[in-house]
């Protein structure tokens, strides 16, 4: 089967988050099942420097119409890694910017033109560079594209027969736009109503992607169930529920050639499962990287690696912060992003030097060392549709707090200590509420189990040997794709 995966990021060409790594790592591994993958991503700046030495279009010219103008791009060949083939949508006017999807000071105004273009382009290229059964398009900047196969291509034999499978990283992101874009991007306003892309007088590119694909996915079993409420579905849980007998929750992989104690690169040592003794290094190495002071091994680090924003639980951290620094621990935090949270961590890190050690800013390498540095990894989302970081945590024998929310219930079972805490079950600690009483409750149960090494080793030993590679999920996958070409056939 040929799949094309429509996205407007990708690891190692161009990252925001999570949604770069799941296309990064989901295509290899359906290569591996014996299935040809297609990459299309947008050619911003960011991508140039991976093209310098192998820069060769395979189009140079597609017209792409808008309402009262035309636009050319070029397709660039981006070469085959790990067998998946790469292809660069290339319209400088559009993409050469320096933010993937906007500035500090807001997003992009014509991102409805960006990444409409984007969509049709990889339409016209595929009739050019092959057509597959199944367009995998990723949120909402590819949403877009089942709507045009749909309405505009809807009579093109060669499109007839391909399926589109839409997954949502995140229902939070929908793409809204001015009911005009509906005839900026030559698409009749038939669609532009409350049953397909119309919502609050809005032209909804995320809800156009829901009504028109033939298949939804979505990026853990229980946000597949969240999404469909109104406290997670961000005004499209009816459009959702509407769609219930076709929306899969796949949990989403690691990828353990990258995130393995046992391997990592970046680690001041490596350490297993069954031989623990490196995790001590990594430690001092972390706190030596965040500029503190060697601490007592009776003294618990608790690791934060994320983006700042209130959807990541930081309004109920805040509500702790100072209680929390009553308790005998060190914190350390890597991340950016909302202007209110960098200036909380800030504040803390003042409050409290010595003690809360902050770096703002995304490093991949600073990464790694806080998840096996760490003994203990915070991550208290209001709501998380995945979350990796949980699952790189429970590898590196991070002991998990976690709120129970999408891909943080799926993938973490609370500690049980049972008759025996040597033989005790469970990978981490979980609250249900969304209060900072729920989660300062959730940080003392492990605090308390910290001391007691033998029950602590059984819970990171448990978590360690927990395999969430992309094998199964590239196979559910690959269901979902069968699924749709048997319909489409």
């Amino acid at each position: 089967m040929h799949i094309v995966f429509a996205a407007s990021e990708c690891v190692p060409f161009a990252k925001t988050g999570g949604l770069a790594d799941v296309v990064g790592a989901l295509p290899p591994e359906l290569v591996k099942l014996g299935h040809e993958v297609t990459v299309y991503l947008p050619l911003y700046a960011v991508v140039r420097p991976h093209l310098a030495d192998r820069w060769k279009y395979v189009i140079r010219s597609i017209t792409i119409p808008f309402e009262y103008y035309n636009r050319f791009v070029g397709i660039v060949d981006g070469g085959k890694r790990n067998d998946v083939q790469y292809y660069f949508v290339d319209c400088p006017d559009l993409f050469d910017r320096q933010g993937l999807y906007g500035t500090p000071s807001g997003d992009y105004p014509n991102n409805w033109e960006r990444f409409g273009l984007f969509c049709r382009a990889i339409l016209e290229a595929s009739k050019i560079l092959g057509v597959p059964q199944i367009f995998h398009v990723h949120d909402w900047q590819a949403a877009i594209l089942p709507i045009y196969l749909r309405t505009t291509y809807a009579q093109d034999p060669l499109l007839a027969s391909a399926g589109a499978v839409l997954t949502i990283h995140n229902a939070g992101y929908q793409g809204w736009f001015p009911p005009q874009t509906t005839e900026r991007l030559l698409l009749p306003w038939e669609i532009f109503t409350m049953d397909r892309v119309e919502q609050f007088d809005t032209f909804n590119f995320l809800k156009g992607g829901i009504v028109y694909s033939d298949m939804l996915t979505t990026v853990s079993r229980k946000y597949a169930e969240e999404i469909q409420t109104a406290e997670f579905g961000h005004n499209l849980e009816s459009t959702l529920r509407n769609r219930a007998a076709d929306l899969r929750g796949i949990l989403n992989g690691v990828d353990y050639a990258q995130w393995d104690p046992a391997t990592d690169g970046y680690l001041a040592a490596h350490y297993t499962a069954n031989v623990l003794t490196g995790k001590q290094e990594c430690r001092a190495d972390l706190l030596h990287a965040f500029g503190l002071e060697p601490i007592s091994p009776t003294t618990p680090v608790l690791g934060i690696v994320s983006r700042f924003a209130t959807q990541k639980g930081f309004d109920i951290l805040s509500g702790i912060a100072d209680e929390l620094m009553r308790r005998d621990v060190a914190v350390v935090v890597l991340g950016s992003g909302e202007a209110y949270y960098e200036n909380f961590f800030r504040e803390w890190a003042a409050r409290y030097p010595g003690r809360v050690a902050l770096q703002v800013k995304y490093d991949e390498a600073l990464a790694h060392k806080v998840e096996a540095g760490s003994d203990i990894f915070l991550m208290p989302s209001r709501y998380e549709p995945s979350g990796l970081n949980q699952m790189y945590s429970l590898r590196y024998g991070a002991v998990p707090v976690v709120r129970a929310t999408g891909g943080l219930d799926d993938t973490i079972e609370e500690w049980s200590p049972g008759t025996n805490p040597e033989q005790g079950t469970g990978t981490g600690f979980k609250f249900y509420g969304y209060a900072p009483g729920d989660f300062l409750a959730a940080i003392d149960r492990a605090l308390t189990l910290f001391p007691q090494k033998a029950a602590w080793h059984r819970l990171m030993r448990n978590g360690m040997v927990k395999n969430y590679s992309w094998t199964q999920p590239a196979r559910q996958y690959v269901e979902v794709y069968s699924e749709v070409a048997k319909r489409r056939s």
